[in-house]
């Protein structure tokens, strides 16, 4: 409990603090060595920030409980392996549903607030279908392109996760409290930000490394030239994650923004097939690889498969040692370490490591 307690005072500290703590978590030092290290860097005169910390931490997890919330720290196998690659990941997510949704394969789509109703319709479409191919939508719950990507995937069968800009226990906008609901049976709703947060400006665009940073893709649904979701995409390319758009009314100026990405090199999109094409998956929802090994044929053990080949059985790694031993970069390596996890050939543990299981017998 020390040590989640830790974690969330570190949540609490202003932004500017994150590039330091993660850096810092990611060379195993100790949540409470990292904090310790920031007061006295920063709050030295400040003998009461600890304790003020603590109490707030304390009143954190009191809220979550009383209102079913779980929190997950960044150093439990929970915490989802896609988000720890980002240069800044949250110490802690707090979340309502399914934890198990954040560590699948997953696609976020974003765009207008107040989209056009052929920006609805296709993000409806889009959702619904990348959904029937087993994909997670993730987005932001906000109106208009938001809230039709969550719609349309719970249409198509599926899961999707939405990330706010509050507390999970402070749904914004307050409309979609009943969408909310739905997406938990089946998904999840998360945030950052302790239980009991307001919605505030500063947050939304921090909320927007989270959305990319879950995704092995970002598409882009009507965005003006100054739309919020170009900060999602341009966070998108600095974590390594595909960006794709969809083409819209030249006339009306609402799209400029997602025109100004094709420009630059995004991947037009007309329809689900092109992101699945795009990600290296069948249309039947399997990565071709996976597909190809499920069919039979050739070799099983481990030492056909560069991942398992350069995991030692119950040695962890992260994805930067397993990268640089396999020569592949992070978005390759998470679906390829998703499908073998479901195969039950490695297991995550603790702050975005991997284990290769021992099948042999």
């Amino acid at each position: 409990m020390t040590e989640l307690l830790d974690l969330i005072a570190l949540s609490l500290l202003p932004p500017w603090c994150a590039l330091g703590a993660a850096d810092r978590l990611r060379r195993g030092e100790s949540s409470t060595g990292v904090l310790e290290w920031l007061l006295a860097g920063h709050w030295r005169d400040e003998s009461e920030k600890r304790a003020t910390l603590r109490s707030r931490a304390v009143a954190a997890v009191e809220r979550a409980a009383a209102s079913g919330i779980t929190p997950i720290s960044w150093n439990e196998p929970a915490y989802p392996a896609a988000l720890t690659t980002i240069i800044d990941p949250p110490p802690v997510l707090w979340l309502r549903g399914c934890a198990a949704t954040l560590s699948r394969p997953s696609v976020a789509v974003v765009g207008a607030r107040a989209g056009s109703p052929y920006a609805l319709a296709v993000a409806e479409r889009l959702a619904a279908d990348l959904s029937a191919a087993g994909l997670v939508v993730v987005s932001g719950l906000a109106r208009g392109v938001d809230s039709a990507a969550h719609r349309g995937a719970l249409a198509g069968g599926g899961a999707t996760i939405g990330v706010l800009g509050s507390g999970v226990d402070v749904l914004y906008p307050r409309e979609h409290a009943a969408l909310a609901r739905e997406m938990e049976a089946a998904g999840a709703v998360v945030s950052e930000l302790v239980p009991g947060t307001p919605p505030q400006a500063q947050f939304f665009p921090r909320r927007n490394r989270i959305i990319s940073g879950l995704s092995r893709a970002v598409v882009v649904i009507e965005a003006g030239e100054k739309s919020g979701s170009l900060i999602t995409a341009r966070l998108a390319l600095e974590q390594g994650r595909d960006v794709l758009a969809v083409p819209g009314n030249v006339l009306s100026g609402r799209n400029r923004g997602a025109h100004a990405l094709l420009r630059d090199g995004a991947r037009v999109v007309e329809s689900a097939e092109d992101i699945l094409d795009e990600l290296g998956m069948s249309r039947a929802g399997l990565p071709a690889g996976a597909r190809s090994a499920k069919a039979g044929g050739g070799c099983g053990g481990p030492e056909c498969d560069p991942i398992l080949a350069c995991l030692t059985p119950g040695e962890p790694s992260d994805l930067d040692e397993i990268s640089e031993r396999t020569g592949l970069t992070s978005t390759k390596l998470l679906p390829r370490l998703f499908e073998l996890e479901l195969r039950g050939a490695v297991a995550r543990v603790g702050g975005g490591r991997f284990v290769r299981l021992d099948t042999s017998c």
